[in-house]
């Protein structure tokens, strides 16, 4: 393993080792580098079909792949494809080769909407879906890791670990963002999709509003709602479902929505560096928090729901795990009664097991069963034990 790579906390060895499994994240989250560096020589051969010399022999002859095999006589092994959604049809030879030589595929890449488009069923159940993920506190704990240097950068790996992140985080935003994903969504209109990007990113962390962003985007609304799925499809955001299970008082049921990276977040936005005498510090503090949340359920808990709930009436709380974990975030380094309310509220419609509020305070307490924790214990118990 090379001085300068981090270990990642997903591991795919154990369910590889069991069936085939399509490992996708948006790009530069580091797969490629994690199967060289984590998985070695496991792969037996592998297909990078960003060589486009073997793109279009594919394309031409998928046949080529199970006689490539045959020649090496290969089986019950591993194989290697790298950007599989730039050739879908090959997954009809590749459910083939499952079957008659019992090879487990490992097949990554960026979106899962064209392979979708083509047809296919995502081999009917014969791989299993990773996500992913840009670096998590528990992988750069030992770099320097600062809230500031994370909301500046983002966690992709070469910004976090670039000297000139602005630089990278606006060319990554100028040529995948705009061009490829725009690509996804079948539109030739880059300016109008730029447009939405950056109003999209304003509405980072609230409730979608499909009308006001359609206006301010200048793009009918049900334009909106197609590149909202292109983003969730290629992984780029995710939608978080409100959680309608209160009985007490009534919920709102309209998502929100969180980009996969605070780096780009800002880059769209325009932000300069956030620091915490920003005005947008509080947001950016439960954007960090939600994606170590999402990262862990991925890597950890699949199976996993992540809501939010709000009442009617106002009452919040940022994010519940299984409807069973309440966890309300909050910037301060003073917490005080008023930042409990919400799950004070939730706790009375006695449907959760356990109620976090983590903030940036320095020692952990707890405060009438509700358990106040430095945003740093909470992750450690995250990734350590699990919040249950």
């Amino acid at each position: 393993m090379t001085e300068s790579y981090l270990r990642r906390s997903l591991d795919i060895k154990t369910p590889l080792s069991e069936r085939s499994l399509f490992l996708l994240g948006p790009r530069q989250t580091g797969k490629s580098s994690y199967i060289r560096e984590e998985l070695g020589d496991i792969p037996r051969l592998t297909y990078n079909l960003l060589d486009r010399r073997l793109l279009l022999r594919l394309l031409a002859d998928q046949g080529l792949l199970r006689e490539e095999i045959e020649a090496r006589g290969l089986y019950d092994c591993v194989v290697c494809v790298d950007e599989i959604q730039k050739c879908p049809t090959l997954l009809d030879e590749i459910q083939l080769l499952i079957e008659e030589r019992r090879i487990r595929f490992l097949l990554t890449g960026s979106s899962a909407r064209k392979l979708k488009a083509a047809g296919t069923n995502l081999l009917g159940g014969r791989a299993r879906t990773r996500v992913m993920h840009p670096f998590t506190y528990s992988e750069t704990a030992g770099t320097g890791f600062s809230l500031e240097r994370v909301m500046t950068s983002g966690l992709l790996p070469p910004h976090y670990l670039s000297t000139s992140p602005d630089d990278d985080l606006a060319a990554y935003v100028d040529t995948y963002l705009t061009e490829e994903v725009s690509a996804e969504g079948l539109t030739r209109n880059l300016p109008a999709f730029a447009r939405f990007l950056q109003v999209a990113a304003a509405s980072n962390a609230r409730m979608i509003n499909y009308t006001n962003i359609a206006n301010d985007a200048q793009v009918p609304r049900q334009t909106v709602k197609v590149w909202f799925d292109v983003l969730k499809d290629t992984l780029l955001g995710f939608e978080v479902n409100a959680f309608t299970g209160t009985i007490k008082r009534k919920a709102i049921g309209t998502p929100k929505f969180y980009f996969f990276d605070l780096g780009v977040v800002r880059t769209l936005r325009r932000l300069p560096p956030i620091d915490e005498a920003s005005a947008d510090f509080g947001e950016f503090f439960e954007h960090f928090i939600f994606m170590e949340l999402r990262a862990w359920i991925d890597y950890r808990r699949p199976r996993s729901l992540l809501s939010y709930w709000r009442s009617v009436s106002g009452a919040e709380v940022d994010f519940l795990i299984d409807g069973k974990i309440a966890v309300e975030v909050k910037a301060s380094k003073n917490i005080q009664d008023r930042h409990l309310s919400g799950l004070r509220k939730l706790r009375e419609e006695g449907l959760c097991e356990r109620f976090f509020l983590v903030c940036r305070e320095d020692r952990p307490r707890k405060i009438d069963g509700i358990e106040v924790l430095p945003w740093q214990d909470f992750l450690d118990l995250l990734w350590t034990n699990g919040p249950d």
